[in-house]
């Protein structure tokens, strides 16, 4: 599905860059276009509709620094119910991330897309709530037992660092359709005693070796600011 994905986001761009490069003229300059592009995460208002254990919303958006270089940025908020085999818990918080995404895509004549790799600093502060659990062997649960159903913690936050491989596709005038597929790793985290933070806002679930992974599909806007000669 995926592959079919970005080969029509793909197939469009193209599609409008070559009715627009067959409108100029021979000797015309081409600009690349510099500027703040903003949207939104299509996933987490999909699933929101669709699965009421998840409920979210993310704002995304990079500002273009060089050809190549951009700085990057998503802002979220996420009320997430996980059901585990022996664990059911709310987690509700609020995160970003910050870092640089590089271009690794030799665009055509006036194109602006964009396949790209790049760095993320996150940060999210948390609650967690324990709906109810059964005690057993399970390394993350064993402390449970001197906990109740329906505890609450609060002020919980976590900080990680994590590899984006994704793409963006301009598809009308400005206007992109993205997907971007993410490698998690935990430097720290504040948990509560006797209880482990299985899932973590912008980090989703957590594995047992600190790791996880995450992915998106945005549309967005680019706000032209101004124009470099390419």
């Amino acid at each position: 599905m995926l592959k079919y994905f970005i080969n029509t986001i793909f197939l469009l761009s193209c599609i409008v860059s070559f009715s627009q490069n067959d409108t100029q003229s021979n000797d015309t300059i081409i600009k690349n276009k510099y500027g703040l592009r903003v949207g939104i995460d299509l996933f987490n208002p999909a699933n929101t509709f669709f699965n009421e254990d998840r409920k979210g919303l993310e704002l995304v958006g990079d500002y273009r620094i060089s050809k190549k270089l951009y700085v990057a940025a998503e802002l979220g908020y996420l009320e997430n119910i996980s059901n585990e085999d022996f664990i059911n818990f709310t987690t509700n918080g609020s995160y970003i991330k910050a870092g640089v995404d590089y271009n690794a895509y030799e665009n055509w004549l006036n194109m602006e897309n964009a396949i790209y790799v790049g760095f993320r600093y996150g940060y999210s502060t948390f609650s967690q709530t324990l709906n109810n659990f059964t005690v057993n062997n399970d390394p993350f649960l064993d402390d449970l037992a001197t906990l109740k159903n329906g505890q609450k913690f609060d002020n919980l936050n976590a900080h990680w660092a994590e590899i984006v491989l994704g793409i963006k596709a301009e598809i009308l005038n400005n206007l992109y359709l993205g997907f971007s597929f993410s490698g998690k790793k935990m430097i720290t985290t504040k948990e509560p005693e006797g209880f482990k933070n299985l899932f973590v806002p912008g980090f989703n679930r957590v594995f047992l070796n600190n790791s996880g992974f995450g992915f998106n599909y945005t549309i967005s806007y680019l706000i032209p600011l101004y124009k470099k000669d390419k």
